[in-house]
């Protein structure tokens, strides 16, 4: 599995670009920076965006990647996939004809550029070459984490969440794991306006990993950009393999 960290940050400033992970050149985890860092022709190779929920950190990319492929000669549509109340969010605040234009419906009803496609909670889904599990976690919108797995290796993506049990659980049965993505946003000292707001600081990040074995590697995005040095420099202390995960970067697992 080839993945391009297209965007890892919690908050768009210069340097620090919004959630976007693109798998194989024709998968979206997120698609909040995607359209700001692919060319057109590597966008008209993106066939499925994959969306945790509907903020718009983490969903934006999908209009300009909509609004750019009306506009290419590819003529397939993006499918976009999501937990069913997150799809609900994105037709009303956003594919509505008067936020942004509803490209469900053009050019056509019959030949849209966006397909909706509501992924099954906790179910396994065919999505082109992987299959993929949506798990509902703790956000302040409906929201879920996903287990990605191209039948060699499993990727474990949190989305937005604070504190939650389900993904963790699921985890613990999943045999071929190979790494966990893992929301990390606000300093330890933030710690009651994280949990307010539905995210983690590295100490809770910490706890939710004591959970599971340690047979994985874990990659930390979405650290808001006011305070990324303070919250890296508590994640660097933590007594666990994490890595950061830098805009740009290429992995393979």
């Amino acid at each position: 599995m080839k993945i391009h960290v297209l965007g890892a940050g919690g908050g768009d400033r210069a340097g620090h670009r919004l959630p976007a992970f693109l798998v194989d050149d024709h998968l979206l985890l997120d698609a909040g920076g995607a359209a700001a860092a692919l060319s057109l022709q590597a966008q008209d190779r993106v066939e499925y965006v994959v969306l945790s929920h509907a903020h718009l950190d983490h969903s934006v990319g999908l209009a300009f990647l909509a609004d750019n492929r009306a506009l290419s000669e590819e003529t397939r549509p993006i499918t976009a996939l999501a937990l069913e109340p997150v799809l609900a969010d994105l037709r009303a605040h956003c594919f509505n004809d008067a936020l942004w234009p509803d490209f469900s419906r053009l050019p056509t009803p019959e030949n849209p550029t966006v397909r909706f496609r509501a992924l099954p909670s906790e179910a396994e889904s065919r999505v082109g070459r992987c299959s993929i599990t949506a798990i509902p976690v703790h956000h302040t919108v409906p929201a879920s984490g996903f287990l990605l797995d191209d039948g060699k290796v499993t990727l474990a993506y949190t989305g937005d969440t604070g504190p939650t049990v389900a993904f963790w659980q699921a985890l613990r049965g999943t045999k071929r794991l190979k790494a966990v993505f893992a929301e990390c946003s606000f300093p330890n000292r933030m710690e009651e306006l994280a949990v307010a707001t539905g995210h983690l600081t590295p100490a809770l990040l910490r706890r939710e990993l004591d959970r599971l074995p340690a047979s994985f590697s874990v990659h930390v995005f979405h650290l808001k950009p006011a305070f990324y040095e303070e919250t890296a420099e508590e994640v660097a202390r933590l007594d666990a393999p994490i890595k950061l995960l830098k805009d740009g970067e290429l992995l393979t697992l």
